[in-house]
C-alpha cells in the first residue's frame, strides 16, 4: 500500500513510527508483519548483546516502542479518519517484544513467543478486549501490550513444564 494512496496531510515521523517504517503497509495481514519485523529484530539484537542484559534491553525497547508508539498510533488513526487503523503496526511491535522478555534467544523460543503473540492478538480474550475499547492511540497501543504480557506468561509456564 502506498501511503500517499490514503490521501490528506500526513505526519512523517508518526507514519514512521506506526507503521514501523512501512511494515504495516504490507498486505495481506500488515499486523503478523509488524509482529515478524519485532521478532526478527529482537532475535538479531539478542545475538549482539550479552544474555544477562537481554531481559532488560528487550524490556526498555518495548517500553520505549510503547511510549512513543500512543502519540503515533493518535496521529496516524486521525490523520487517517479511522479508530484504529490496520496499518498502525507499532502496537504489534510493542506486544511482540513484551512477549519475548527473557524468553531464551533461539528460533523455537522466538517462534513460540511469536505464536503465543498472535493468537492472544487476534482472539483478544479478556482483558485485552477491553483495553481496546480505549480511545485513540492508548486503546490502539494497550491492547497488544496486554496480549504482549499474556504471551510472556503463558511462554514462560512452558519454559517451566519442559
Amino acid at each position: 500500500m502506498d501511503v500517499r494512496a490514503l490521501g490528506g496531510k500526513k505526519t512523517l515521523w508518526a507514519w514512521a513510527v506506526g507503521t514501523f517504517f512501512g511494515a504495516g503497509l504490507m498486505k495481506p495481514g500488515p499486523g503478523t508483519y509488524g509482529s515478524v519485523a519485532a521478532a526478527l529484530l529482537w532475535f538479531g539484537a539478542m545475538h549482539l548483546w550479552q544474555p544477562i542484559h537481554a531481559a532488560w534491553w528487550t524490556l526498555a525497547a518495548a517500553l520505549v516502542a510503547t511510549a512513543v508508539g500512543i502519540p503515533a498510533a493518535t496521529i496516524v488513526a486521525r490523520e487517517s479518519g479511522r479508530d484504529d487503523p490496520g496499518h498502525v503496526v507499532i502496537d504489534e511491535v510493542a506486544g511482540q517484544l513484551f512477549a519475548l522478555i527473557a524468553i531464551p534467544a533461539d528460533w523455537p523460543h522466538a517462534l513460540v513467543g511469536l505464536l503465543l503473540f498472535r493468537l492472544f492478538d487476534i482472539t483478544k480474550p479478556p482483558p485485552v478486549r477491553n483495553l481496546e475499547r480505549l480511545h485513540g492511540g492508548v486503546g490502539i497501543m494497550l491492547d497488544d501490550v496486554a496480549a504482549g504480557l499474556l504471551a510472556l506468561g503463558v511462554g514462560h509456564l512452558i519454559l517451566l513444564w519442559r
